[in-house]
Protein backbone atom coordinates (compact mmCIF):
# COMPACT_ATOMS: atom_id res chain seq x y z
CA UNK A 1 0.00 0.00 0.00
CA UNK A 2 1.27 3.21 -1.00
CA UNK A 3 1.91 6.30 1.53
CA UNK A 4 -1.38 7.98 -0.15
CA UNK A 5 -3.10 4.79 0.54
CA UNK A 6 -2.20 4.22 4.42
CA UNK A 7 -3.00 7.97 5.09
CA UNK A 8 -6.61 7.45 3.05
CA UNK A 9 -7.36 4.50 5.06
CA UNK A 10 -5.86 5.73 8.20
CA UNK A 11 -8.31 9.11 8.02
CA UNK A 12 -11.40 6.67 6.80
CA UNK A 13 -11.06 4.84 10.20
CA UNK A 14 -10.75 8.05 11.86
CA UNK A 15 -13.91 9.08 10.08
CA UNK A 16 -15.83 5.70 11.12
CA UNK A 17 -14.39 5.77 14.75
CA UNK A 18 -15.49 9.70 15.16
CA UNK A 19 -19.12 9.29 13.26
CA UNK A 20 -19.85 5.83 15.18
CA UNK A 21 -19.19 7.44 18.44
CA UNK A 22 -21.51 10.62 17.67
CA UNK A 23 -24.07 7.65 16.92
CA UNK A 24 -23.87 6.27 20.11
CA UNK A 25 -24.26 9.79 22.08
CA UNK A 26 -27.10 10.46 19.77
CA UNK A 27 -29.03 6.91 20.46
CA UNK A 28 -27.52 6.67 23.94
CA UNK A 29 -30.58 8.53 25.85
CA UNK A 30 -32.87 5.54 24.20
CA UNK A 31 -30.12 2.52 24.91
CA UNK A 32 -32.24 0.11 27.10
CA UNK A 33 -35.19 0.34 24.76
CA UNK A 34 -33.05 -0.42 22.11
CA UNK A 35 -31.22 -3.10 24.23
CA UNK A 36 -34.54 -4.66 25.20
CA UNK A 37 -35.35 -4.89 21.51
CA UNK A 38 -32.42 -6.62 20.52
CA UNK A 39 -33.06 -9.15 23.25
CA UNK A 40 -36.69 -9.58 22.37
CA UNK A 41 -35.95 -9.90 18.65
CA UNK A 42 -33.31 -12.33 19.24
CA UNK A 43 -35.61 -14.42 21.91
CA UNK A 44 -38.40 -14.11 19.55
CA UNK A 45 -36.66 -15.13 16.27
CA UNK A 46 -37.67 -18.90 16.12
CA UNK A 47 -41.60 -17.47 17.15
CA UNK A 48 -41.21 -15.39 13.73
CA UNK A 49 -39.92 -17.68 11.54
CA UNK A 50 -42.25 -20.24 12.32
CA UNK A 51 -44.77 -18.05 11.50
CA UNK A 52 -42.99 -16.96 8.04
CA UNK A 53 -43.42 -20.48 7.78
CA UNK A 54 -47.03 -20.60 7.80
CA UNK A 55 -46.93 -17.55 5.46
CA UNK A 56 -44.42 -17.73 2.98
CA UNK A 57 -42.89 -14.79 1.66
CA UNK A 58 -45.24 -12.40 3.87
CA UNK A 59 -42.82 -10.95 6.15
CA UNK A 60 -44.87 -7.70 7.26
CA UNK A 61 -47.42 -10.55 8.51
CA UNK A 62 -45.44 -12.83 10.02
CA UNK A 63 -43.52 -9.65 11.88
CA UNK A 64 -47.22 -8.51 12.93
CA UNK A 65 -48.59 -11.67 14.30
CA UNK A 66 -45.20 -11.82 16.47
CA UNK A 67 -45.37 -8.55 17.95
CA UNK A 68 -49.01 -9.14 18.59
CA UNK A 69 -48.42 -12.38 20.41
CA UNK A 70 -45.46 -10.30 22.51
CA UNK A 71 -48.07 -7.79 23.41
CA UNK A 72 -50.61 -9.92 24.46
CA UNK A 73 -48.46 -12.89 26.33
CA UNK A 74 -45.39 -10.72 27.19
CA UNK A 75 -46.24 -6.91 27.46
CA UNK A 76 -49.88 -6.52 29.16
CA UNK A 77 -49.28 -9.05 31.59
CA UNK A 78 -46.01 -7.02 32.25
CA UNK A 79 -47.72 -3.65 32.34
CA UNK A 80 -50.58 -5.28 34.96
CA UNK A 81 -47.73 -6.55 36.98
CA UNK A 82 -46.02 -3.31 36.98
CA UNK A 83 -48.93 -1.31 38.22
CA UNK A 84 -49.81 -3.53 41.47
CA UNK A 85 -46.32 -3.76 41.94
CA UNK A 86 -46.45 0.57 41.92
CA UNK A 87 -49.21 0.68 44.08
CA UNK A 88 -47.47 -1.12 47.38
CA UNK A 89 -44.31 -0.29 46.66
CA UNK A 90 -45.87 3.52 46.99
CA UNK A 91 -48.14 2.02 49.96
CA UNK A 92 -44.66 0.91 51.73
CA UNK A 93 -43.09 3.81 51.07
CA UNK A 94 -45.43 5.97 52.86
CA UNK A 95 -45.98 3.88 55.86
CA UNK A 96 -42.25 4.26 56.32
CA UNK A 97 -42.59 7.70 56.21
CA UNK A 98 -45.42 7.88 58.31
CA UNK A 99 -43.52 5.68 61.22
CA UNK A 100 -46.32 2.93 60.63
CA UNK A 101 -42.92 0.97 59.13
CA UNK A 102 -40.09 0.75 61.63
CA UNK A 103 -37.09 -2.02 60.62
CA UNK A 104 -35.58 -1.33 63.76
CA UNK A 105 -39.01 -2.31 65.80
CA UNK A 106 -38.82 -5.11 63.73
CA UNK A 107 -35.29 -6.62 64.56
CA UNK A 108 -35.86 -6.02 68.34
CA UNK A 109 -38.65 -7.78 68.53
CA UNK A 110 -36.46 -10.55 66.95
CA UNK A 111 -33.65 -9.66 69.41
CA UNK A 112 -36.03 -9.50 72.07
CA UNK A 113 -37.48 -13.08 71.15
CA UNK A 114 -33.59 -15.01 71.15
CA UNK A 115 -33.22 -17.12 74.12
CA UNK A 116 -30.87 -15.35 76.74
CA UNK A 117 -27.54 -17.28 75.53
CA UNK A 118 -28.37 -16.53 72.12
CA UNK A 119 -28.77 -13.15 72.62
CA UNK A 120 -25.06 -12.34 74.39
CA UNK A 121 -23.68 -14.16 71.64
CA UNK A 122 -25.22 -12.25 68.97
CA UNK A 123 -24.20 -8.77 71.22
CA UNK A 124 -20.67 -10.09 71.18
CA UNK A 125 -20.86 -11.12 67.66
CA UNK A 126 -21.84 -7.45 66.10
CA UNK A 127 -19.18 -4.80 64.83
CA UNK A 128 -19.36 -3.51 68.31
CA UNK A 129 -22.87 -4.30 69.30
CA UNK A 130 -26.08 -5.50 67.94
CA UNK A 131 -27.63 -1.78 68.24
CA UNK A 132 -25.17 -0.82 65.48
CA UNK A 133 -25.24 -3.98 63.21
CA UNK A 134 -29.14 -3.90 63.78
CA UNK A 135 -29.07 -0.12 62.34
CA UNK A 136 -27.13 -1.02 59.68
CA UNK A 137 -29.30 -4.12 58.77
CA UNK A 138 -32.37 -1.54 59.13
CA UNK A 139 -30.98 1.32 56.89
CA UNK A 140 -30.38 -1.26 54.37
CA UNK A 141 -33.62 -2.63 54.19
CA UNK A 142 -34.81 0.67 54.15
CA UNK A 143 -32.81 1.70 51.63
CA UNK A 144 -33.60 -0.93 49.15
CA UNK A 145 -37.63 -0.04 49.92
CA UNK A 146 -37.04 3.27 49.44
CA UNK A 147 -35.08 2.74 46.43
CA UNK A 148 -37.80 0.64 44.60
CA UNK A 149 -40.41 3.23 45.84
CA UNK A 150 -38.93 6.02 44.26
CA UNK A 151 -37.74 4.06 40.98
CA UNK A 152 -41.52 3.55 40.96
CA UNK A 153 -42.37 6.79 41.59
CA UNK A 154 -40.01 8.01 38.91
CA UNK A 155 -41.65 6.05 36.46
CA UNK A 156 -44.98 7.43 37.06
CA UNK A 157 -43.29 11.41 37.35
CA UNK A 158 -41.89 10.69 33.55
CA UNK A 159 -44.79 8.85 32.28
CA UNK A 160 -44.34 10.69 28.84
CA UNK A 161 -40.33 9.51 28.76
CA UNK A 162 -41.47 5.92 29.62
CA UNK A 163 -44.20 5.99 27.17
CA UNK A 164 -41.85 6.94 24.42
CA UNK A 165 -39.04 4.71 25.19
CA UNK A 166 -41.52 2.30 25.45
CA UNK A 167 -43.13 2.71 22.28
CA UNK A 168 -39.37 2.95 20.71
CA UNK A 169 -38.81 -0.62 21.80
CA UNK A 170 -41.95 -2.18 20.13
CA UNK A 171 -41.22 0.05 17.14
CA UNK A 172 -37.96 -1.09 16.75
CA UNK A 173 -38.18 -4.79 17.88
CA UNK A 174 -41.01 -5.21 14.61
CA UNK A 175 -38.53 -4.32 12.10
CA UNK A 176 -35.04 -6.47 14.09
CA UNK A 177 -37.90 -9.81 14.08
CA UNK A 178 -38.71 -8.98 10.44
CA UNK A 179 -35.30 -8.12 8.86
CA UNK A 180 -33.21 -9.58 11.49
CA UNK A 181 -31.48 -12.43 9.51
CA UNK A 182 -30.42 -10.23 7.45
CA UNK A 183 -29.38 -7.54 9.40
CA UNK A 184 -27.36 -10.12 11.52
CA UNK A 185 -25.35 -11.29 8.97
CA UNK A 186 -24.30 -7.78 7.48
CA UNK A 187 -23.10 -7.03 11.06
CA UNK A 188 -20.88 -10.14 11.51
CA UNK A 189 -19.75 -9.86 7.63
CA UNK A 190 -18.50 -5.84 8.79
CA UNK A 191 -16.79 -6.99 12.22
CA UNK A 192 -13.13 -7.27 11.63
CA UNK A 193 -12.50 -10.84 12.99
CA UNK A 194 -12.07 -13.52 11.31
CA UNK A 195 -15.56 -15.73 10.13
CA UNK A 196 -14.62 -18.17 12.53
CA UNK A 197 -13.80 -16.14 15.94
CA UNK A 198 -17.52 -14.19 14.88
CA UNK A 199 -19.21 -16.78 14.62
CA UNK A 200 -18.13 -18.50 17.96
CA UNK A 201 -18.27 -15.07 19.26
CA UNK A 202 -22.07 -14.71 17.80
CA UNK A 203 -22.80 -18.13 18.82
CA UNK A 204 -21.99 -17.53 22.51
CA UNK A 205 -23.68 -14.28 22.60
CA UNK A 206 -27.26 -15.81 21.33
CA UNK A 207 -26.83 -18.73 23.95
CA UNK A 208 -25.84 -16.56 26.94
CA UNK A 209 -29.19 -14.11 26.03
CA UNK A 210 -31.69 -16.75 25.66
CA UNK A 211 -30.23 -18.60 28.77
CA UNK A 212 -30.55 -15.59 30.85
CA UNK A 213 -34.12 -14.22 29.76
CA UNK A 214 -35.82 -17.73 29.56
CA UNK A 215 -33.88 -19.53 32.38
CA UNK A 216 -32.78 -16.57 35.08
CA UNK A 217 -35.97 -14.08 33.96
CA UNK A 218 -38.45 -16.89 33.45
CA UNK A 219 -37.57 -18.50 36.45
CA UNK A 220 -37.20 -15.34 38.22
CA UNK A 221 -40.66 -14.89 37.99
CA UNK A 222 -42.02 -17.95 38.59
CA UNK A 223 -39.98 -18.10 41.95
CA UNK A 224 -41.02 -14.65 42.46
CA UNK A 225 -44.89 -15.59 41.57
CA UNK A 226 -44.83 -18.53 44.04
CA UNK A 227 -43.08 -16.53 47.18
CA UNK A 228 -45.12 -13.93 47.07
CA UNK A 229 -48.53 -16.06 47.10
CA UNK A 230 -46.59 -17.83 50.16
CA UNK A 231 -46.61 -14.46 51.83
CA UNK A 232 -50.07 -13.34 50.77
CA UNK A 233 -51.28 -16.55 52.61
CA UNK A 234 -49.29 -16.25 55.73
CA UNK A 235 -50.49 -12.13 56.00
CA UNK A 236 -47.18 -10.83 55.34
CA UNK A 237 -47.76 -7.02 54.06
CA UNK A 238 -47.11 -5.86 50.82
CA UNK A 239 -46.54 -9.35 49.44
CA UNK A 240 -46.74 -8.84 45.51
CA UNK A 241 -43.21 -6.27 46.45
CA UNK A 242 -41.38 -9.03 48.51
CA UNK A 243 -42.24 -11.50 45.39
CA UNK A 244 -40.74 -8.90 43.39
CA UNK A 245 -37.73 -8.76 45.67
CA UNK A 246 -37.29 -12.62 45.33
CA UNK A 247 -37.64 -12.91 41.67
CA UNK A 248 -34.53 -10.15 41.23
CA UNK A 249 -32.18 -12.01 44.24
CA UNK A 250 -33.06 -15.14 42.51
CA UNK A 251 -30.76 -13.90 39.35
CA UNK A 252 -28.11 -14.15 41.71
CA UNK A 253 -26.92 -17.72 42.10
CA UNK A 254 -25.94 -19.70 45.68
CA UNK A 255 -28.12 -16.67 47.15
CA UNK A 256 -30.84 -16.44 45.77
CA UNK A 257 -34.67 -16.03 46.65
CA UNK A 258 -33.00 -17.07 50.40
CA UNK A 259 -32.17 -13.44 50.96
CA UNK A 260 -35.82 -12.47 51.17
CA UNK A 261 -37.81 -15.42 52.43
CA UNK A 262 -34.83 -16.83 55.30
CA UNK A 263 -35.78 -12.98 57.20
CA UNK A 264 -38.89 -13.06 57.08
CA UNK A 265 -39.65 -16.65 58.31
CA UNK A 266 -36.37 -15.34 61.14
CA UNK A 267 -38.94 -12.82 61.98
CA UNK A 268 -41.93 -14.96 61.87
CA UNK A 269 -40.71 -17.60 64.38
CA UNK A 270 -39.19 -15.02 67.05
CA UNK A 271 -42.54 -13.19 67.15
CA UNK A 272 -44.54 -16.08 68.09
CA UNK A 273 -46.26 -16.61 64.73
CA UNK A 274 -44.92 -20.54 64.42
CA UNK A 275 -47.20 -21.94 61.63
CA UNK A 276 -46.72 -18.93 59.41
CA UNK A 277 -42.93 -19.06 60.01
CA UNK A 278 -42.86 -23.19 59.12
CA UNK A 279 -45.07 -22.67 55.77
CA UNK A 280 -42.38 -20.01 54.53
CA UNK A 281 -39.62 -22.11 55.30
CA UNK A 282 -41.34 -25.45 53.63
CA UNK A 283 -41.89 -23.26 50.82
CA UNK A 284 -38.80 -21.31 50.31
CA UNK A 285 -36.87 -25.27 50.69
CA UNK A 286 -39.27 -27.22 49.21
CA UNK A 287 -41.18 -25.08 46.63
CA UNK A 288 -39.55 -22.40 45.48
CA UNK A 289 -36.30 -24.18 45.61
CA UNK A 290 -37.00 -26.93 43.91
CA UNK A 291 -38.79 -24.22 41.09
CA UNK A 292 -35.32 -23.48 39.75
CA UNK A 293 -34.07 -27.23 39.79
CA UNK A 294 -36.82 -28.51 37.89
CA UNK A 295 -37.84 -25.17 35.40
CA UNK A 296 -34.16 -23.87 34.65
CA UNK A 297 -32.79 -27.30 32.61
CA UNK A 298 -36.01 -27.28 31.14
CA UNK A 299 -36.08 -23.31 29.91
CA UNK A 300 -32.19 -22.85 29.50
CA UNK A 301 -31.39 -26.23 27.29
CA UNK A 302 -27.64 -26.12 27.50
CA UNK A 303 -25.06 -24.85 29.85
CA UNK A 304 -23.41 -21.43 29.06
CA UNK A 305 -20.21 -22.53 30.42
CA UNK A 306 -19.87 -19.58 32.87
CA UNK A 307 -19.16 -20.26 36.58
CA UNK A 308 -21.58 -19.01 39.07
CA UNK A 309 -19.32 -16.89 40.97
CA UNK A 310 -18.46 -15.12 38.03
CA UNK A 311 -22.25 -14.68 37.06
CA UNK A 312 -22.50 -13.44 40.67
CA UNK A 313 -20.41 -10.96 40.71
CA UNK A 314 -21.18 -10.02 36.53
CA UNK A 315 -25.04 -9.41 37.58
CA UNK A 316 -24.54 -7.56 40.61
CA UNK A 317 -22.08 -5.20 38.52
CA UNK A 318 -24.10 -4.99 35.71
CA UNK A 319 -26.92 -3.70 38.13
CA UNK A 320 -24.74 -1.04 39.59
CA UNK A 321 -24.01 0.02 36.17
CA UNK A 322 -26.68 -0.46 33.82
CA UNK A 323 -30.16 -1.16 36.17
CA UNK A 324 -32.64 -3.32 35.25
CA UNK A 325 -30.44 -4.02 31.99
CA UNK A 326 -27.51 -5.13 33.96
CA UNK A 327 -29.62 -8.71 34.26
CA UNK A 328 -28.50 -9.29 31.08
CA UNK A 329 -25.44 -7.03 29.87
CA UNK A 330 -23.11 -8.44 33.07
CA UNK A 331 -23.31 -11.83 32.16
CA UNK A 332 -23.60 -11.00 28.50
CA UNK A 333 -20.20 -9.37 28.52
CA UNK A 334 -18.69 -12.68 31.10
CA UNK A 335 -19.26 -14.39 28.23
CA UNK A 336 -18.07 -12.84 25.46
CA UNK A 337 -14.70 -12.43 27.38
CA UNK A 338 -14.38 -15.65 28.46
CA UNK A 339 -15.15 -16.74 25.25
CA UNK A 340 -12.16 -14.19 24.11
CA UNK A 341 -10.00 -15.14 25.65
CA UNK A 342 -10.32 -18.93 25.38
CA UNK A 343 -9.95 -18.04 21.38
CA UNK A 344 -7.32 -16.24 21.69
CA UNK A 345 -5.83 -19.29 23.82
CA UNK A 346 -6.36 -21.59 20.88
CA UNK A 347 -4.87 -18.96 18.34
CA UNK A 348 -1.93 -19.16 20.15
CA UNK A 349 -1.61 -22.79 21.05
CA UNK A 350 -2.22 -23.30 17.42
CA UNK A 351 0.88 -20.85 16.26
CA UNK A 352 3.22 -22.40 18.69
CA UNK A 353 2.25 -26.37 17.94
CA UNK A 354 3.04 -25.36 14.12
CA UNK A 355 5.78 -23.39 14.83
CA UNK A 356 7.43 -26.74 16.94
CA UNK A 357 6.43 -28.72 13.61
CA UNK A 358 7.94 -26.24 11.03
Amino acid sequence: MTYRGRIETGGFLVFLTIITIAFGAVVSSFAAALLWSALAAILFQPLYQRLLARHPGKRNLAASLAMLIIFIAVVVPTLVIASMMIDQATSVYSSMQGGQINFSAYFKQIHDALPDRLQMLVDKSGIDSFERLQTRVSDALGNSVRTIAGQALSIGRNAFAFLLAFGIALYVTFFLLRDGDRIGPALCRSLPLEPSVTQRLVDKFVAVVRATIKGSVIVGLVQGGLGAITFWLVGVPAALLWGLLMALTSLLPALGPAIVWVPVAVYLLATGAIWQGIAVVVSGVVVIGLADNILRPILVGRDTGIPDFVVLVTTLGGIEMFGLSGIVVGPVVAALFLAGWQILTEQRLGRTKNDAEA
